[in-house]
């Protein structure tokens, strides 16, 4: 598996999903592909976390 380049959805900066990361999505079952950059994750837990 290459890494793959993405955009994310909300600041619209390119990220790479390494190939490390895209094992790790495949052993927890994950089937899609993160939308988002690692800082707007972030920044979007710590708003849920505040409510």
């Amino acid at each position: 598996m290459p890494d793959k380049t993405i955009v994310c959805k909300d600041c619209g900066e390119e990220f790479v999903f390494t190939e490390g990361e895209q094992e790790f999505y495949k052993e927890k079952g994950f089937e899609n592909d993160p939308v988002r950059c690692a800082k707007c994750r972030k920044a979007r837990k710590q708003e849920r976390n505040r409510q």
